[in-house]
């Protein structure tokens, strides 16, 4: 076995690898479908349409694969200062925006809106290739009928605070959406569509990733309805009613609009943490993968894994040390303490809450070094992806005055991690495969 000189290094280049892993440029050729005929009476262009963090440097993949004699054109939106440099200074043939994530704005409403024009005039001649990613239900946001974009605004940040699961998140997205849950699809007939996509949740459901524009949905306008009693979702009226009446319901599978159509998994999370596990191995460190769908509260997560390192530690159970444990998913932050007009009192997302939650029940335990971040590069709203957390974490803390349990308290991560020096601040990374963990037990 290998001896790790630079913890903070080595979690550091799985991270890394995981990213890469993900990266549009390396993943898109085996899935692109040949051009339509571009002469004869069967002649058809290409139209590219898509929406998602990842969105930009898809699009940039799209535009240096495809033929250049072959017609090119479309618009993707991303999240701001999410498009990769040599796209957005020497643009292509695919028009990329910029809108924000995760609560939605006018930019990304304007984006939807364009994308629906683009489909007007679609003939069965035509290829829809459309690039989604995680991110995807914030920044193509079209409310459906009778709402607005104030509405959607306060139950977009209503369920971002509420600790509901991605599925669930959107399940409301798409039933109040006049453009996700397939209805994107809908719109393209009888053009064929084929869905690049890069999975951000657990499980990889196609319907789930970006609240799924161009798939079925099996949810109904009844379940979106239970999600929001359960949580306490406050709806505008005009929404009580189209879930009520089933006029917000979604196409369902087999439903014959989406003949024809193909959908490619292009990047997902389990293949993001096998590649970290192989670049643990090849530096001589045993590396073990817990699972890729983690799901749950991000501080009660991190106690999980905690104790799951203590043991390695201290009785070398299940594992023997020296070793790396990965693990993905998307956990949530279920807002503990409010500010003015109800926002988190505290600055963090779900990687540096995780954090917090598994430093304090770690106390301390020698050899144990953890990494979390967000492979998008940006956890939640902030700068960073996610920070470290290492044997000498809470006692360097205590030595500034910081109180973990407090900063914890006030879901505050971010203001506990960065006095310490110990933030992980990648920049956008142009891809999102979601939450990357990794502890090495030495």
């Amino acid at each position: 076995m290998a001896t790790i000189t630079d913890p903070r290094a080595f979690l550091r280049s799985l991270y890394d690898a995981a990213v890469q892993r993900a990266l549009p440029a390396r993943n898109t050729a085996a899935h692109l479908p040949p051009p339509p005929d571009t002469h004869g009476p069967r002649r058809g262009r290409t139209l590219v349409l898509g929406a998602g963090k990842a969105g930009g440097a898809m699009a940039a993949a799209v535009d240096t694969l495809w033929p250049a004699e072959a017609p090119l054109s479309g618009l993707v939106v991303t999240r701001y200062a999410h498009v990769p440099p040599a796209y957005k200074f020497r643009p292509g043939r695919i028009e990329v925006v910029e809108a924000r994530h995760p609560v939605p704005d006018e930019a990304g409403r304007r984006a939807a809106q364009r994308i629906v024009e683009l489909t007007r005039g679609l003939t069965e001649h035509d290829l829809v290739l459309c690039l989604v990613s995680g991110g995807g239900s914030a920044l193509l946001s079209l409310p459906a009928s009778g709402l607005t974009l104030e509405d959607k605004q306060a139950i977009n940040q209503a369920l971002l605070h509420s600790g509901a699961a991605i599925d669930e998140m959107n399940c409301v997205r798409k039933h109040l959406s006049a453009i996700k849950g397939g209805r994107l699809a809908a719109m393209c007939a009888p053009a064929r569509v084929v869905t690049l996509l890069i999975s951000d949740v657990p499980g990889d459901a196609p319907e789930v990733i970006a609240s799924g524009p161009t798939v079925p949905d099996a949810t109904t306008c009844a379940d979106a309805q239970a999600i929001c009693g359960r949580y306490g979702i406050e709806l505008p009226a005009a929404a009580r009613a189209g879930l009520e009446s089933g006029a917000f319901e979604t196409p369902k599978p087999g439903d014959p609009l989406f003949t024809g159509h193909a959908v490619h998994m292009i990047a997902t999370p389990q293949q993001s943490l096998e590649a970290a596990a192989a670049a643990a191995r090849n530096a001589g460190v045993a590396a073990h993968i817990l699972s890729d769908e983690m799901e749950g509260e991000s501080r009660e997560v991190g106690k999980v894994h905690a104790a799951l390192a203590r043991a390695v530690a201290r009785r070398g159970e299940p594992f023997a040390k020296p070793c790396v444990i990965l693990s993905g998913g998307e956990t949530t932050v279920t807002v503990q303490s409010k500010g003015a007009a109800g926002q988190a009192a505290g600055r963090g997302g779900r990687a540096t809450e995780f954090l917090l939650g598994c430093a304090i029940a770690l106390q301390g335990e020698p050899g144990v070094h953890v990494l979390a971040a967000d492979t998008d590069g940006i956890d939640g709203i902030e700068d960073n992806a996610g920070a470290i957390v290492t044997p000498s974490t809470l006692a360097r803390a205590q030595a500034l005055g910081l109180k973990a349990a407090d900063f914890l308290d006030r879901n505050d991560a971010y203001n506990f991690f960065q006095p310490l020096g110990d933030l992980v601040t990648p920049g956008p990374t142009f891809t999102n495969v979601n939450d990357f963990r990794a502890l090495l037990i030495v």
